[in-house]
């Protein structure tokens, strides 16, 4: 792939500016430790700490939860819940919204004019998803990075954002 520091603040950018004609905000700034992002359905927030690469993958992931959350009530009640999944229908259920996030993020690149990302989206979707598999099941934090593997996939088709009007939900987290 060969992206640079430099490579991903350009791709954040050109994401921004996408991000901003859909009606989302975005910021940068400290958010409540250990999370890298937060999201109420109208703002995405971005830890300042983030590496450029890690700041792209935390905001195309979080556009595609504020999708979610403007389209669906039981999309934003998955967002919010408190409780961890037990079941096994609970699990494929968080996992289904925790990718079709991606697959949303995965639209907004390429509607930003980054085509060529595909395979890093799908390996840092994997990692995470096996990060929160990992914090459901047994309760420890771990860096989710200690998850990833290259090309591990096949890279995830993009979803068409349905049109939706942004609007501010309750948080998980604070900033």
């Amino acid at each position: 792939m060969g992206y640079s520091e430099s490579d991903f603040k350009s791709a954040f950018e050109r994401t921004v500016a996408r991000v901003s004609r859909s009606g989302l905000a975005v910021e940068i700034g400290d958010v409540l430790d250990p999370n890298t992002g937060d999201l109420d359905g109208k703002t995405i927030m971005v830890d300042h700490l983030l590496s450029e690469e890690d700041r792209l993958f935390v905001l195309v992931h979080l556009f595609g939860h504020c999708v979610q959350w403007n389209v669906s009530a039981e999309a934003r009640t998955i967002g919010q819940a408190t409780y961890l999944p037990t079941t096994a229908a609970e699990y494929q259920q968080v996992r289904a919204y925790e990718k079709d996030a991606s697959r949303y993020g995965l639209r907004l690149l390429h509607e930003a004019g980054v085509v060529d990302l595909d395979q890093w989206l799908t390996d840092l979707w994997q990692a995470d998803w096996l990060f929160l598999e990992h914090f459901y099941r047994t309760g420890e934090r771990v860096d989710p990075r200690s998850f990833y593997r290259a090309d591990a996939a096949p890279p995830l088709e993009s979803l068409e954002v349905p049109p939706f009007e942004p609007r501010a939900w309750p948080r998980r987290f604070a900033f």
